[in-house]
């Protein structure tokens, strides 16, 4: 049989067979890959929603990284911060561009003010109802004009659109916001979150408006691809005792005993990828209750913060059951699930024998470790160690379904019930999640550990005000043991229960929270509220502490209400907005979103339902054709590619495997068979 008559189609060449075999089982590759994106455009599956990584690739007219810098200053006066945050955009391209950037901020921030500032023109955002802004803010990118629309994804999530930025433009955006700083054990932590880390999303949890999980990220060893900037000024009016910035190289100026100045080391510039976290302590041993007044023209605002007392004696304990429910997903892999390591190893190891523990695992799907908990024996809490030590992380967050799983695991009666849920909370399904904990959690609390340098602060902070509990977060490894010892101090036991704060002779309404729950540490009870008439009368605050009765009585008349004190009119609207939406529990009712818009509308605030939109009325870009743009994200320090969709070990899917498998075997045959026939 001569060449033309046997197997080989390639004269002669058993390489080309194999290089046509692979390069099917290749084409097969690519059009499973082409076939699950199509599959996720048409059908809204959970890869669709998917962060991915930026390519550096497409028309070099376009400028894919347009934010330049991001500047932030804070002034702390007492227990208030306001903040104001500074958006450089910048057109290094030839061709107009509309950019997108997603950025968070923090879970008690009441943003109040938006200013655009285009050439030597300053325009001053309005706030307007979510739809209408966003229509005025596309019907300005249409006609040419340069616009700007900031928009509420999440309490702790915003995105920024900046449309008709032409050639060798520059454009200021500046947003300005309000938080209350609670401490816990005397500790004061201010934090600037600056990172939006990956979000896990399944399909149906947000409208199609709504996806803002698929932004872009650039490689985890690439730095941030803008400058970021701080500065800021600590006036407490009591000595500082004891300042630090575990996140960030700092120049500080201490220029007197209560007002320190403080600034990013010029070093620092890359330090976008990570949370700047301040804390600090002011001398004296407690917290000092006190009460704010502000006198407005239309109200009045009140806030009242009441330090509770020292924590029960040990010996008065109910025995106490912990379940540990840590995430192992991918974004978890490498410093975060470290971290968690060695956090629940502390934990674990220092529970009393009386106590008893379980373990739940969860990333894609979850396991538990004993059917229900089991005392708190050295050997238990070595097995348990064991199988935590074998984790390296991978796979999805599903919290949810793991939650439900722990939730319904059997518990002895008279034990103080706890979870610990560790994570870095990096889904999108945060309110179904609150609701599920809120109307199944019983008699238990949820205290919720966000571990990580930019974790999701909405979900850690959201879940412990479900559960009832308390949030801890941890950025750095060093802080692990500290946070461990003052969770464990934490719930030693309640400090005060039954907690009632009543007016006497002073004229209150619309007080927030409506009811206070127990409280388990040294941290201060905090009331926000309207009043009307005189200032007069008293507030008492009761309650049952380790001791028995506790009360602590307020008097209004020795307090002079101070117009500098205005930012309580913001507060109290944020904490009322927090309360109707940022947490509630389900779906939220029709009557709610109009609360909420009507609250955003009348305090000018950004919510779910309100956004800030700015119009240069000049037209600046005709015939409205800029390419959109979305800013690329750096990942959070220390959180792996595999959060932005890339496997840990960069295995592709097994029905991947199975073809590049079955090109081979079909490679090697052709070679047998050639082999043979040439031996003929």
């Amino acid at each position: 049989m001569g060449p033309a008559e046997g197997p080989d189609m390639m004269n002669g060449n058993p390489r080309g067979l194999c290089v046509a075999a692979w390069a099917l089982g290749l084409v097969g590759v690519f059009t499973s890959i082409g076939s699950a994106r199509a599959s996720a455009v048409d059908g809204g599956a959970t890869r669709s929603l998917s962060p991915h990584f930026v390519l550096e690739q497409g028309d070099p007219a376009i400028d894919r990284m347009p934010l330049e810098r991001t500047s932030v200053r804070f002034a702390i006066s007492g227990v208030i911060a306001e903040v104001t945050v500074k958006q450089t955009y910048k057109n290094e391209g030839t061709r107009p561009i509309s950019a997108r950037y997603v950025f968070p901020a923090s879970t008690r921030a009441a943003v109040h003010g938006m200013r655009m500032t285009v050439g030597n023109r300053i325009i001053e955002a309005e706030i307007r109802e979510r739809q209408a802004a966003r229509a005025n803010y596309e019907a300005a990118r249409r006609a040419g004009k340069t616009a700007s629309l900031l928009e509420q994804q999440r309490p702790n999530v915003f995105s920024m659109r900046v449309s008709n930025v032409v050639p060798g433009d520059r454009i200021d955006v500046e947003l300005r916001y309000t938080e209350m700083l609670v401490p816990t054990a005397g500790e004061y932590e201010f934090v600037y979150p600056t990172v939006v880390g990956p979000r896990y999303a399944d399909g149906d949890t947000e409208a199609p408006q709504q996806r803002w999980e698929n932004a872009p990220y650039t490689d985890e060893r690439e730095a941030a691809a803008y400058v970021f900037e701080l500065e800021g000024r600590l006036e407490t009016g009591v000595p500082v005792q004891a300042l630090s910035v575990p996140s960030h190289r700092v120049v500080t100026d201490q220029k007197d005993l209560d007002l320190v100045t403080l600034a990013l080391d010029p070093d620092e510039r890359d330090g976008g990828d990570r949370d700047f976290v301040l804390r600090y302590r002011l001398a004296g041993a407690e917290v000092e209750s006190g009460l704010v007044l502000y006198e407005g023209e239309r109200e009045n605002f009140f806030l009242l913060t009441v330090q509770p007392p020292a924590s029960p004696r040990p010996e008065v304990m109910p025995p106490r059951e912990y379940v540990f429910v840590l995430d192992v997903s991918g974004s978890m892999h490498g410093f975060p699930l470290d971290v968690a390591k060695g956090l629940l190893r502390d934990l674990a190891r220092n529970l009393r024998e009386q106590d008893s523990f379980n373990v739940l695992l969860f990333s894609g799907d979850s396991r538990v470790l004993w059917p229900s908990a089991r005392p708190a024996t050295p050997a238990n809490v070595e097995r348990a160690l064991y199988v935590i030590d074998e984790q390296n992380g991978g796979g999805g967050t599903e919290l949810l379904s793991a939650l439900k799983s722990a939730l319904s695991m059997p518990s002895a009666p008279g034990t103080a019930r706890s979870f610990v849920v560790v994570t870095d909370g990096y889904i999108s399904a945060e309110r179904d999640t609150f609701s599920w904990v809120r109307s199944h959690l019983g008699y238990a609390n949820v205290f919720a550990f966000g571990i990580g340098s930019s974790v999701n602060r909405y979900l850690i902070e959201g879940l412990a005000k479900a559960g009832l509990g308390d949030a801890y977060v941890i950025t750095d490894a060093s802080e692990a043991t500290a946070v461990a010892t003052r969770f464990r101090e934490y719930i030693d036991g309640p400090v005060l229960t039954d907690i009632r704060v009543a007016p006497e002779g002073f004229d209150v309404y619309d007080v927030q929270p409506p009811a206070v729950p127990d409280l388990m540490a040294e941290r201060p009870i905090v009331v926000h509220g309207k009043w009307r008439g005189p200032a007069k009368g008293a507030l008492v605050v009761t309650g049952t502490s380790g001791a028995g009765r506790y009360e602590q009585t307020v008097d209004v008349a020795k307090v002079r209400p101070e117009p500098d004190n205005g930012a309580l009119t913001h507060l109290w609207a944020r904490t009322r907005i927090a309360a109707v939406s940022d947490f509630s529990f389900g779906h939220p009712t029709s009557e709610e979103r109009e609360l909420v818009t009507e609250l955003g509308l009348r305090y000018g605030l950004l919510t779910e339902y309100t956004s800030f939109v700015a119009v240069a009325h000049l037209v600046r870009a005709p015939g409205g054709d800029a390419q959109e743009v979305d800013q690329p994200l750096p990942l959070p320090l220390g959180v792996s590619n595999a959060a932005a969709g890339e496997p840990i070990y960069g295995a592709p899917e097994p029905e991947l495997w199975t073809l590049l498998m079955l090109a081979a075997l079909l490679c090697v045959r052709l070679v047998r068979r050639y082999r043979s026939l040439e031996a003929r």
